[in-house]
């Protein structure tokens, strides 16, 4: 099989980039280690920036994120007794959209069977070969069967644990990474949210973001030691702090 683009992962990224590719008349295939269903099952992130939305639309994806996703215009910040809130629109006359990381993946899959792309999912022990040359090509299994995809360019839209990464030889690859002294707690609550907007507070245990995902499900975050686990967390504790 030949393609102009191999997009490794079916994430959101692998996924946008592919419709993007469509909408400027360059091909290309989509490799999956996971099935489809648990791409979908991965929480992830739920407010999307401007230029995201902006994305999606050019996409063609953006319809039922425009129905059924919550537009804010503003945040709040709490710190040191005071409430400050940034209107974005008065600001920069932007707003940012609440619509969860897995239904964007939904509708992303959704609109690509119309461009006529390829995804392949459950595709085991992928390969990538001459990555420094003007003829690279990708190697994998599916259903115990060896495949082979040529193609011009290779992205690698699998993340940081991905395959992709692990091919850049270890004299080329450059990392850039900031290590902070504490981590984040996320909890998904089916619960209504505390604010009609976000809020990002500082409190003297540390930071807390009240987030969520619609008018009934909340997202919220704990700042908390980088040795805690998650079994030292339990419900009490979290509500409590």
């Amino acid at each position: 099989m030949k393609t102009q683009v191999a997009i490794i992962g079916a994430g959101p990224s692998g996924l946008l980039l592919g419709q993007l590719l469509y909408q400027n008349g360059i091909g290309n295939v989509i490799l999956e280690r996971k099935s489809g269903e648990y791409v979908l099952s991965r929480i992830r992130a739920g407010v999307l920036e401007h230029t995201t939305v902006q994305g999606l639309e050019k996409a063609g994806a953006a319809e039922r994120m425009h129905k059924e996703g919550l537009v804010y215009t503003g945040v709040e910040l709490l710190f040191n007794d005071q409430h400050v809130r940034i209107d974005f629109e008065k600001e920069v006359g932007k707003n940012v959209v609440v619509y969860g990381q897995t239904e964007v993946t939904r509708d992303l899959m959704d609109a690509r069977p119309a461009t006529g792309g390829v995804t392949v999912y459950e595709a085991d022990n992928v390969a990538l070969h001459d990555i420094d040359t003007a003829a690279p090509y990708v190697t994998y299994t599916k259903d115990g069967e060896a495949h082979r995809l040529d193609c011009g360019f290779i992205a690698g839209c699998d993340g940081f644990h991905g395959v992709s990464r692990q091919s850049i030889p270890a004299d080329v690859l450059k990392s850039y990474e900031r290590v902070y002294p504490f981590g984040w707690l996320g909890l998904l609550s089916d619960t209504p949210p505390v604010s009609d907007e976000l809020i990002y507070a500082k409190h003297d245990n540390g930071f807390v973001l009240c987030s969520q995902r619609s008018t009934t499900r909340s997202r919220y975050y704990l700042q908390v030691p980088l040795a805690d686990k998650v079994e030292d967390w339990s419900d009490e504790r979290f509500w409590q702090n």
